[in-house]
Parts: C-alpha cells; structure tokens; sequence
C-alpha cells in the first residue's frame, strides 16, 4: 500500500473537528485495515465521534493517530482544502501533515509486513477529537481501560531526523469580563469598560510571558537541541523561548453592545503553552487572582509532560531513524500539545514520529512530501520488526 494514495484519501473525507464527526474516515480505516486481516472495533461515546481500535489489544507497541482536523476556509489556497491533491512532489490539503499523512504511513508499515506473511506485534487506536481536547478520543478510551499500557507511537508530524518525547503543559481558559454601562461622552471619566478590562489583561499575559523558569539540570541538553531543531525548521533564530516561557494566545475576544455604549461585557479565550517547570494549576489560580471579578472557565489544563529518553521506545525509534536517514538521531520536546499527555498518565512510554511540512501545521497549503510518507513507513517498518516475538 502506497502512503501517498492513502493519506490522498484521507484528507478527501472531511473529518474537521467542530464538529468532529468522524464515521466516514474510521469507515474507511476499517475496511482498510479489514483487507489486511486486521479486524476493528468502532468505538463512540456519542453517535458520530467514532474512534477505531484493533480488536486485539495489549500487544507491546500501540500505534496511535487522530483522525479529527482543524478547520480550513478555501481562501487563499494552492488547491482545495479537501482536495488531497497529489503532484510530484506533496500531497496537499488540511490534515496531510497534521496528521492523516502520519496515519497513512503507519498503515503503510504495517501492510509491508504483513504482505511478507508476518503477523505484527502491534495494536491500533484511531481517535476522533484531538484537536479539541475532547471527552470522545483518546480520554474515552482510556476511562473504559480499552487499551493497555505499552510502549507508544503518535504519528503526530515531527521533524524527519527527530522523535518528540516531550510536550509543554497548557491551560486554556474563557474569560467574562463585565463593565459598568454608561453613554460613551462620558467615558473614561464615567463607566466602566468590559473591553479595557480585557486590554488591560492582555497586558498582564505580556508579563507572563516575560517570565524565566529554571530549567532542570538533567534537561538542558534536551532543550537546546530541541532549540536548534525547531531554529532549523522555520529558518529564524532566537527561538529559546517557544520552549521555555509561557506563550500565550488571545485568540477569540468579542464584546461590547454599542459604540456609544461603555462595554458591559467582553469575552475572552485564551490559550497558553507552559514550559517546563511551570504547574498550570498553579497559575490559573494566579490568573484568578489577579483578575477576581471576572469569570473564568478552564476547558483545558495540564502540565507538561515527559517520557524518559533513555526508554525503549526510544532508543528503538532513534535507532531507525538512524538507520534510514543515516544519521545520529536524537530526540526532542517540542512547543505544541497532544494526546500523548494522557497516555503517559496511564503508563504508557509515548514517543512523537511522523510526516508533515511542520511550517504548514494548521495553515494554509498544508502539504507533506511523498518522500517525508514513504521515510516514515520504513522507519515505523523497522520499529514494528523490532518488537517482534516479545509477550505483551
């Protein structure tokens, strides 16, 4: 099976997260992997978040990838968002990198194996709503003990010559700040604004941000390498601080009733990445006190979170990457946030491999190279060999 075609069709089933309906595309994997012998059960916590596992669990390696996409508009594309358009070089549209290209690659592996008659050590967990953080994914299957600790592989994109053993912690939260109304002549000496509340906290976010934290001793090794990596993948420097500040996004704010009305509210989402040494429960409690008179609603929290780099998947995924790109591969930590996290909470050692044109993570002409898929499947491929003949 050619990775290309199949991330092709992937990314031609509309799988975006809202809404996160996913019965189309874990239709497809099923009868996919259902050609290869691989029988799947369908898994919804409620009707259209479907997730695919193999039916036999507990194997050593769990190969795991989300099947949900963020949203795209067709303004400003190459080709159609949902295209999945093949030419020479990439196949395009939202979620060839992030991360139905990944998907189609570990589906690759293990074709190539089983077409030599062997019978791979591994088991699967397709999951519906990664991009939102959701209750129906990997969450769910988790509460219900449907898969079971084990090393990991999350197909999430990452640079070609380094897995991600390590995520930044996030706290994501919905403010609603309220004002006092009045007519807008009177304002600032009379009133109080929703809207300048919400400035004025954007200003504190600036602060955060500023913010040092210690690294650990035993990680700094880790950081600057994971430093030169992520300088190397968007050609510009001095980017130290993705990596070890608070970085913060305001990315929804609306409020206000009228231009000659001071704001009587204002609402606010904010999503903020926290680098290691920095407890996300502790902070939201700062956040709430600085800003006591404004309602505050977390929707995600958790800290950062880090698997061993001396662990057996590890060393077993760094090996092959080796192998395949001919060099000496080393991991990384990396800036985003994933399912990973809440593997690790339940004991399972999780590494981050996969293809993609990280550059076009979540943006426009999101693209990943044929050459990126088929690099991928051999490394997966050679990690898949290596488990082998071990008991679960």
């Amino acid at each position: 099976m050619d990775p290309v075609r199949i991330c092709s069709d992937l990314i031609r089933i509309n799988s975006e997260n809202p809404p996160g309906i996913t019965t189309e595309v874990v239709g497809y994997l099923s009868d996919l992997l259902a050609s290869l012998g691989i029988a799947t059960d369908i898994i919804e916590n409620t009707p259209g978040h479907c997730n695919l596992i193999s039916r036999r669990q507990g194997d050593p390696l769990l190969l795991c990838g989300h099947i949900d996409v963020v949203p795209a508009l067709d303004e400003g594309w190459t080709h159609p968002p949902y295209s999945g358009f093949i030419d020479d070089t990439f196949v395009w549209g939202r979620g060839s990198t992030d991360m139905k290209g990944g998907c189609a690659s570990l589906i690759a592996a293990l074709a190539s194996i089983i077409d030599e008659g062997l019978d791979p050590a591994v088991s699967l967990a397709f999951v519906c709503d990664e991009e939102v953080g959701g209750p129906h994914g990997i969450h769910h299957l988790l509460n219900k003990e449907l898969l079971l600790p084990s090393d990991c592989i999350i197909a999430e994109p990452t640079p070609s010559i380094a897995p991600c053993i390590g995520q930044k912690g996030l706290c994501r939260f919905t403010m609603e700040f309220k004002g006092s109304p009045g007519h807008s002549s009177l304002y600032p000496a009379v009133g109080k604004s929703a809207i300048m509340d919400a400035m004025e906290f954007l200003e504190y976010l600036k602060q955060i941000h500023k913010r040092e934290f210690p690294i650990d001793p035993a990680m700094s090794g880790l950081i600057s390498h994971s430093e030169a990596v992520l300088e190397g993948i968007f050609q510009t420097s001095d980017l130290r601080s993705v990596l070890t500040r608070i970085m913060y996004n305001p990315g929804v704010i609306s409020g206000g009733e009228k231009a000659n009305i001071v704001a009587q509210k204002c609402r606010l989402e904010v999503d903020l990445r926290l680098p290691f040494g920095c407890d996300a429960h502790e902070l939201l409690s700062e956040i709430r006190s600085y800003a006591p008179d404004t309602e505050i609603t977390p929707s995600s929290i958790w800290n950062p979170s880090l698997t061993p780099p001396d662990a057996n998947i590890v060393r077993r995924i760094c090996d092959q990457i080796g192998i395949i790109h001919n060099i000496n591969a080393e991991p990384i930590v990396q800036w985003a946030a994933s399912d990973a996290r809440e593997l690790r909470k339940k004991g399972f050692d999780v590494v981050e491999y996969g293809p993609g044109d990280i550059r076009t993570l979540h943006a426009i002409d999101e693209r990943v190279a044929h050459e990126d898929l088929r690099n991928a499947a051999r490394v997966f491929r050679g990690v898949i060999l290596s488990y082998q003949g071990q008991s679960p």
